[in-house]
Parts: structure tokens; C-alpha cells; sequence
């Protein structure tokens, strides 16, 4: 039986990059601490409990991680398996690894209810969300990486589960945080117990010709190494057999195995990146390349920072060998990640950007910017058009690489250069020759960006661009446009108002009276009351009656014009609340009983805030006698509309996802989750966002009718 992963293991590994002595103390303190936690557990697989953190520790010692994230993976689990709180981790370790333990501890309550992509786009993005600190994922996929494998000591519907959030979620989010050596480890386990068929018979063709394959290999090698040698580089060089998910890849695309000819790879790694290119001239000159096989991605990186010179020959007896050439910092890149960088220490005085910190940004501003009013689909369809589809990379004129999804535009290109190029854009020409701006740009392409300083965005650039930074500069530009617009039609409004009366601007609209406004009103500036007029929020005659008008407040002057009777048609009401007698009166809904369209409602005029509106039996209004006047819904309102739920739910499996898509199925969307686990359920508060009391009572109902569901009821604080 193969011995049990030490803490000895560890510490021996850790000391080889780690040398501060205080930040060893913190890890031998955090082990002590899930020792104490985990003792006398067992995991499935027969070891001892603590032997995953410490496997989970030491894969991430593999990376050179930070102390922070190796304490934190050494006490990933005493929050969810070991009794432990977040308090109790923040006043052993400091808030820093406290938050890194219980946002792990969070994501790993999440997982898949089913095997769709949507579902697994979801996870993808709460997965994300959690994690404010990259390291959380590194955690987490070291953790998944150990559970996969001792994966063959689980049930096969759990094994099934993990597979497939392990391809769907896991495996992506690796690959753009550029850990291949975790990515490509978990591909071949995941393709290990989900077709072990498939996999022992690609094992068993490797090892039948094994023997041949590592000679050919050591004879290459030899021949390389010796030509390198000639010319004086420096270098180490690695020879491998492809992994058997690459080769099964290749199988599946239509090659038979013996049709698979580049199985064998080399890996050239030289000190200097000239080195690189001298290397890789040399070989080509010895042995002849396979065309259309040679990439550069040291002038042009991939998305995940990787680098590499990447070619195919023919070698020794006519065999075909991959070669990779790269420098010593790109290779650590590629098998690491940005963890290779691990910056936080770099960065303290604010002058270098965290690099990880970079790359999580790519998961979350395209997440945060696509949950704007978008379903799942369309979210899905951003995700892999610009996060894991096929990218390209053009040139600016000074040779500046710009990485675009595909079919991007000159339009995407030059929002990608900067926001302000994006605007002013009135051209492009590509290769030399002028394009129109939705034409579709190609890698390789070189793009020059023509700009005029008076030009401003045009809003049919959002029929044809492709990126997510691109359609929000462009819709930001029309909102901020829309914005002043209001502001200058209030300003005029009122002033006409003030001529109208023949009194003076200087005179109403004194310091005096402005912070008089702007305190009756809650408002921050004189802008503000401009736009609340431009905007049809308040009438200019309003605003001078609040002033002047028997030095009345706003609530009487409010009380006044909504008890007045005129003949406004219901049809042509702009509000989604029609208050009887005034077309243009301030309204809120209560935030205590958070009332929907169809809900029974009443108003109350508040002191300077206007009427606020509350469901008729609202526990806070139901003694109130004054200043309640009647309201009603526009019935053509088409708006949305937030309140709150409670969900109560056995003990045990997670379900936040099944009912993320439940309310999803519905065009319900989950606006905010809070989660709390009691002894004999798990209670989740959902602030939702919802069109009318018949599509939450219809959701409730359905929700009623899942098997793992106890109880749903509405929440009036």
C-alpha cells in the first residue's frame, strides 16, 4: 500500500522557495490547527483526513505559491468538515487567510444539480464571484486535483458529478490561469474514469511500443543537445510521450492511432529569448519542418500569458517531433501559471500591477458585465465567444499585440487600445487597405485606428461588435449623453418657469435655496434637481412652489397636488404608479414590504422623500391613518420588480443552483443569496427580480413541488 503524503513531505518541499522563518512558523501553526480539527477522521479511500489538505498543500507547493495560500490550503476544510468558524480561523491567522478559508469553504458547498452547460455556466460564475482573491482558485483546483485522484473510491453518481463540473468548469478556469500542469493532469483523469476503455486501450498502445517510442526520443535529444552545444547555448532539454487525453483529442477529430505522428515532444528551455530563436533556426536547418506547424507565441502570448516557440520536424527515422523552445520564466509560466509570479509582495507600494490579479479580472469583469439584463443563454454565448473561444491576435503599426475574440472588428480593436481611441474612431485601415468597421479582422492582421477628435461613438457599432468592453463603452457613452441631455432640458425648464413668473435666476436660485432643495428633496447637487425635472420626475413649478409657496414643505405642497382632481388619461401615464390626481409625483417602493405589480397598494406621503408605496397590509402602515392617499398600478408597466423569499430545504445537498435555474426557466432572476445552514435544513433568503405577483406565485408553486423543498414563503421585513 503506498504510504501516506507527510507534513515532513511538505515542510521539505516548502523549504526548497520558502525561507522566512516567521511565515514557516504560520504553516506549521495552520497544520497544527487542522490536525487538531481533523483528527481521527478517515477519507473514503481509508487515509487519514488530514492527508488531503496536506496533498492539497503540497500541489500547490508545486507552483511555489505564497505561505498565505499554503496555510489557507492546510485549513481549506475545518470550516465545512472540521468545526472550525470564520471567527475562529480570523483570530488564529488574521483576516487574510480567514477570508481566502471561507470563501474555499463557500465554493465548495457549490455543486452541479445536472450535466448541462448552463448549469455549469452558473456554477462558473458564483465559482468566480466568490473568489476575490485568485488564490481561492488555486486552492480549489489543487483540492479538486487530489479528489480526482482517489476519485475510484466514490459511488459512481458522485464520480459522474465530479467529471463532468470537473470538464465543464474546473478545467477551463485552469487553462485561463495558465496551470497546465493541473489542466492536463486533471484531462487525463477526468478521461480515466469516464472512459477507461478508451483510455487503457490508448495506455496499452503507448506501452506496447514504449520501448521504441523513448529510444527514438533519447536519440533526438542527443542529436539536438549536440547541435545546441556547437553553438554555445545554454540549456536543459525534456523529452515526453503526448498525454493520452491529447492523443484521444486527436482520435476523436477523425485520426486513427497509427495516423497520430507527433506524439513525441521535446522541450527546449534556454536562458535568453534570442537563444530561443536560434535554437529553433538550427533545428529547422538540420531537419525539415512540417508546414504550416511553426507558432509564435513569444511575440504573440496567448491569452493565459503562455510563451513558446512551437514547431513540428521530421526527425531520427522519419518519426515526427513536437518541439517547444521557450526561456526558463516561460516555461514556469506555462506548467504554473501566474502563480509562478506570485506578486503580492511585489506590488505593496502600489507601483506594479498583481499580475494574478489581472488575469481574475478576466473571469469577473466579463461575469459582472454580462449579468447586466442578459439571460443565461446570452451569458453563455459571451462566455464562449470572448473567454473560451477561438482568439486572434492583430498588430497595432508599432508591432503591439492585440488579443481579440474571433470575427472581432476595428471598432472591438480600438476599444481594446484605449476607451477613448474606441470613441473617437471614424476609420480603419487594415493591411494597408481601408476597411469598413464591421468588417471582420484575421490574425495576423495589422490595424491602424483613424480618429477625429470631435467624433463621438454611433449607436449601430452595437449591432456588430463582438466584445462585452466594446458594447459597454458604446452604451455607457449614449447613457452619460442621455444624462446630460436631461440636466440641460431640466435647467431650461425651470428657467422658463422662473422668466414665466417674472422672477430672478440669481434670486431662486440662490446658495440658500438649492441646499434647501437639495435637503427636502435627498439629492446631492443642483445637477441632480435638473435631471429629476428633465426626467419628468418633478415639474419646474413643483420645484418653485417647494421654495416659495407660503413657505410650505415639500410634503404639503406634495399632499396639495395630489389631492387636486384633473383629467390625466390612464393610458397616458409614464409612471409605473398612478397617484390620483398628478402624472409626475415622486415615488418609492417601500423596502420593507417590497410591493410587485399586482400587489394590493396604498401611498404615504413621507417627509421630503416623496410618496413611498407599500402593499395595503404592510405591518408599518396598518396603524398610520394620516397621510395615506390611493394608488394604483399603470397596468402598462413593463417593469421589473425586486422582493424577497424564503426557501427552506432538507439538510445535506447544496440545491442553490437547481433553484437558480428553476427561477431562471421563468425569467425570474436571483438578484442576491444569503445561505444558512440550521441542524435539519438549509435556509436560502432570495432577493429576486420579478414582472408581477403572478409569476412569483407561480414560481412559489413550482418551488413547493421540488422534492428536496419544505416550505417557501414571501419575506415582509
Amino acid at each position: 500500500m503506498k504510504k501516506e503524503t507527510s507534513y515532513d513531505d511538505l515542510y521539505n518541499e516548502l523549504t526548497t522557495y520558502i525561507k522566512s522563518s516567521e511565515e514557516l512558523e504560520i504553516i506549521d501553526k495552520a497544520y497544527s490547527y487542522a490536525m487538531f480539527c481533523h483528527k481521527d477522521k478517515f477519507r473514503k479511500n481509508g487515509e487519514t483526513y488530514i492527508s488531503h489538505p496536506i496533498n492539497v498543500a503540497l500541489i500547490l507547493a508545486g507552483l511555489n505559491t505564497d505561505y498565505i495560500t499554503i496555510a489557507a490550503a492546510l485549513l481549506h476544510e475545518t470550516i465545512n468538515h472540521g468545526g472550525a468558524t470564520y471567527e475562529d480561523i480570523l483570530a488564529s491567522f488574521g483576516q487574510e487567510i480567514a477570508k481566502i478559508v471561507s470563501s474555499v469553504s463557500k465554493i465548495n458547498k457549490l455543486t452541479l444539480s445536472d450535466d448541462r452547460e448552463i448549469t455549469a455556466l452558473n456554477l462558473r460564475k458564483v465559482l468566480v464571484g466568490l473568489a476575490e482573491d485568485v488564490r481561492v482558485l488555486y486552492i480549489k483546483l489543487a483540492d479538486r486535483l487530489h479528489n480526482m485522484r482517489t476519485i475510484w473510491a466514490v459511488d459512481n453518481e458522485e464520480k459522474k458529478n465530479k467529471i463532468t463540473e470537473t470538464k465543464n468548469v474546473l478545467i477551463p478556469i485552469a487553462h485561463r490561469l495558465g496551470i497546465n500542469s493541473i489542466k492536463s493532469e486533471l484531462e487525463d483523469l477526468c478521461l480515466k474514469y469516464s472512459k477507461p476503455d478508451i483510455y487503457n486501450e490508448i495506455l496499452e498502445r503507448l506501452d506496447n511500443t514504449k520501448e521504441e517510442l523513448n529510444s527514438k526520443l533519447q536519440e533526438m535529444k542527443d542529436s539536438i543537445s549536440n547541435i545546441l552545444r556547437e553553438h554555445n547555448i545554454k540549456f536543459t532539454i525534456k523529452s515526453r510521450v503526448k498525454s493520452v487525453h491529447s492523443i484521444y483529442e486527436k482520435m476523436v477529430n477523425g485520426h486513427k492511432f497509427d495516423e497520430i505522428y507527433d506524439i513525441l515532444a521535446l522541450r527546449i528551455i534556454t536562458e535568453k529569448i534570442n537563444d530561443c530563436y536560434l535554437a529553433i533556426g538550427l533545428i529547422h536547418a538540420k531537419y525539415r519542418p512540417l508546414p504550416g506547424r511553426f507558432k509564435d507565441y513569444i511575440a504573440m502570448p496567448k491569452e493565459n500569458m503562455y510563451q513558446s516557440l512551437h514547431t513540428s520536424v521530421f526527425g531520427v527515422d522519419g518519426y515526427v517531433f513536437e518541439v517547444q523552445i521557450r526561456t526558463y520564466e516561460m516555461d514556469d509560466i506555462a506548467e504554473k501559471g501566474i502563480a509562478s509570479h506570485w506578486s503580492y509582495k511585489e506590488h505593496t507600494n502600489g507601483s506594479k500591477k498583481n499580475l494574478m490579479e489581472e488575469k481574475l479580472e478576466l473571469f469577473r469583469s466579463l461575469i459582472e458585465q454580462s449579468n447586466i439584463n442578459k439571460s443565461d443563454l446570452e451569458f453563455e454565448k459571451s462566455m464562449n465567444d470572448e473567454f473560451l473561444g477561438k482568439m486572434i491576435y492583430c498588430f497595432t503599426p508599432k508591432g503591439d499585440v492585440v488579443e481579440l475574440p474571433s470575427n472581432a472588428t476595428p471598432i472591438d480593436f480600438a476599444y481594446r487600445i484605449h476607451s477613448h481611441v474606441g470613441d473617437t474612431c471614424t476609420g480603419a485601415i487594415v493591411n494597408d487597405k481601408i476597411v469598413t468597421l464591421d468588417s471582420c479582422l484575421h490574425d495576423n492582421d495589422v490595424v491602424m485606428i483613424k480618429t477625429q477628435s470631435n467624433s463621438t461613438p454611433k449607436k449601430e457599432w452595437l449591432n456588430f461588435v463582438k466584445t462585452t468592453q466594446a458594447k459597454n463603452k458604446i452604451k455607457s457613452f449614449f447613457s452619460k449623453k442621455d444624462k446630460d441631455n436631461y440636466i440641460e432640458l431640466g435647467k431650461n425648464m425651470l428657467e422658463k418657469e422662473i422668466r414665466r413668473r417674472k422672477l430672478s435666476l440669481s434670486e431662486v436660485l440662490s446658495d440658500e435655496h438649492i441646499n434647501k432643495l437639495i435637503t427636502d428633496l435627498k439629492m446631492n447637487d443642483l445637477d441632480e434637481i435638473y435631471l429629476s425635472i428633465g426626467s419628468l420626475r418633478y415639474t419646474p413649478i413643483f420645484i418653485i412652489n417647494s421654495i416659495y409657496e407660503d413657505k410650505r414643505d415639500v410634503n404639503d405642497v406634495l399632499i396639495e397636488k395630489v389631492n387636486k382632481n384633473n383629467n390625466i388619461k390612464k393610458s397616458d401615464y409614464k409612471s409605473d404608479i398612478i397617484v390620483n390626481g398628478e402624472n409626475n409625483i415622486k415615488v418609492n417602493l417601500a423596502n420593507c414590504c417590497k410591493p410587485i405589480y399586482g400587489d394590493d397598494i396604498v401611498g404615504y406621503v413621507t417627509r421630503g422623500q416623496g410618496i413611498s408605496i407599500h402593499k395595503r397590509d404592510c405591518p408599518n402602515i396598518l396603524d398610520i391613518k394620516d397621510r395615506l392617499i390611493d394608488v394604483e398600478w399603470n397596468n402598462n408597466s413593463e417593469s421589473d420588480y425586486l422582493t424577497d423569499i424564503i426557501i427552506y430545504t432538507d439538510a445535506g445537498k447544496n440545491h442553490l443552483l437547481d433553484i437558480i435555474a428553476l427561477a431562471s426557466s421563468k425569467n425570474i432572476y436571483v438578484e442576491a443569496v444569503n445561505t444558512n445552514e440550521e441542524i435539519k435544513s438549509i435556509i436560502y433568503k432570495l432577493t429576486l427580480k420579478v414582472k408581477s405577483l403572478n409569476s412569483l406565485n407561480d414560481l412559489i408553486t413550482q418551488l413547493n413541488n421540488l422534492p428536496f423543498i419544505s416550505n417557501v414563503k414571501r419575506i415582509i421585513d
